[in-house]
Order: structure tokens, then sequence, then C-alpha cells
């Protein structure tokens, strides 16, 4: 048996429903995490996706900003909902799956415009979620999946030019650097490069300012699927949904999606 696990930072769920539906007709996926849903609790759009067959939905949401979500069509429990941001925002839920897999869905800070702490909190915000998610993985002991939005770029050949983007926020070193303890801390196996292996072009990102996304390709890789070593091996495959890019009112971001032998 199979299981497609797919996530999408959406930029407002109830706003581009439509090729959330589309995309789930397509893909098929069997759970679907989600970022950036701009929602409260009361007022997610459930029942699109209860008609889809996704019965199990489990919300996190925040009025206007950040807000994450799980959508399965099988059993899921919820299992937590960590503050590693430290201020109450809704940037994280956790479930566990029947077969007692943890899957974590993470919407990392972007930080701002500036990389300096001093000068710009958000920034020094991004890096303390970033180390409390490091904390965290010390310690898991439960084979567990973490995806989502993580904000940063950690390979030369995960952006359109690493040279210019050196001192841009999600590709700088000391960003970088925070997502290697990160990955270290728990042994964390990047599933994105072991099906498509560095430098081969892996984009998730392109920014809205460009007039043609497509021709100008300035992408980063942004959105992630890491898996624990226990889990790793059981990944079938993973890709990333670049069409969808294209689609009618676009989020800026992509769909990843990876299958395991579960």
């Amino acid at each position: 048996m199979t299981t497609k696990i797919a996530s999408w930072n959406i930029n407002s769920v109830r706003f581009r429903m439509e090729i959330v539906e589309q995309f789930l007709r397509e893909e098929a996926p069997d759970i679907l995490c989600l970022q950036e849903t701009k929602v409260i609790d009361g007022d997610f759009p459930a029942k699109p996706f209860h008609k889809l067959g996704y019965d199990h939905v489990i919300i996190h949401g925040q009025k206007m900003h950040h807000g994450v979500a799980i959508i399965s069509r099988i059993p899921i429990v919820e299992d937590d909902r960590l503050d590693w941001q430290a201020n109450g925002e809704a940037r994280h839920v956790g479930v566990r799956l029947p077969n007692g897999v943890r899957l974590e869905n993470v919407y990392v800070p972007a930080g701002g415009d500036i990389p300096n702490r001093e000068l710009n909190p958000k920034f020094g915000q991004k890096l303390d979620f970033v180390e409390r998610m490091t904390q965290w993985s010390a310690g898991l002991d439960v084979p567990t999946i973490l995806t989502g939005d993580f904000n940063i770029a950690p390979l030369e050949c995960d952006v359109w030019s690493h040279k210019q983007l050196l001192d841009v926020v999600s590709h700088t070193p000391i960003e970088v650097e925070a997502l290697g303890r990160l990955q270290a801390a728990h042994g964390w196996v990047d599933l994105g490069r072991r099906f498509i292996p560095a430098p081969e072009r892996n984009f998730t990102w392109w920014s809205y300012r460009a007039k043609d996304w497509e021709a100008s390709d300035r992408g980063r890789r942004l959105d992630h699927m890491w898996a624990s070593p226990a889990l790793a091996d059981k990944a079938l495959s993973h890709r990333v949904c670049e069409p969808c890019r294209g689609w009618l009112k676009p989020s800026d971001h992509v769909p990843i999606v990876t299958e395991f032998d579960f």
C-alpha cells in the first residue's frame, strides 16, 4: 500500500480554492498539508474537501495571516500544535497516521527583508523559530515526516543565482547554517534532494514580481519534505508540481508530492 503526501503554501485557501480542488482531482494525494491558509478555524472551507472524499480536516487557523491545515482521505489524529514562534501564531500542526508515523506541517516565518536581527526583529524571530525546531528534533523518538514551507533555500543550486542571493533573506549563510543544524539534530533526510539530486534544478517558489515567472525562472526551493532516517527508504518518489504556478490565480509556491510505501 502506498500513501501520497503533498505540501503546498497556498497563500489563502479561500481565495485559491478552485486550484486546490483542481490539484486534488488531478493528483489525488492521500494527504494534503497546507500553509498560509489565512483563515480562522470557523471559516475554513471544509465542505469542498469533504465532497472530494477528504473527510479528515485538521486546522490551526489565524485571522488574515499564517495558518496551517492537514486534509486527509485516511484517518488522522491531531497530535500537537507547537508554538515554535513563541507568540501564539498558527504556524504548526502535527498528526499521527494509522501506522503510528507522525506528520508535522510547518510554516517557518519569512524573516523580513534585512538579514540582521538587530536591525530586523523578524529575522531574529525566524532564527529562533528554527532553533526551537532543532531542540524539538533532537528529542524525537518516533518516525516522523516534517514538511511545509521552510522559507530557506539551503543549497547553492536551490536558488536561481547563489551569488546574487547571498545577502537576501532565505539564502543567507546564517539561515543555511541554522537549517543545517536542524537537519543534523535528527538526521533528517531531505527527500527533495534524494530524488532530485543536486545540482539539478529544483525550485518551488517564484515571486509575483516577475512579469513572466516561467521565462525569467528566478526560483527558489523554499518548500521541503524531510523524513526520519528510519522512514527515508519508505519514500518511493518525490515530485514538484511546477505547472500549478501557471494556473488561474496561482500561489507563488507550488505543491511538492512524495509517495511512501506505507
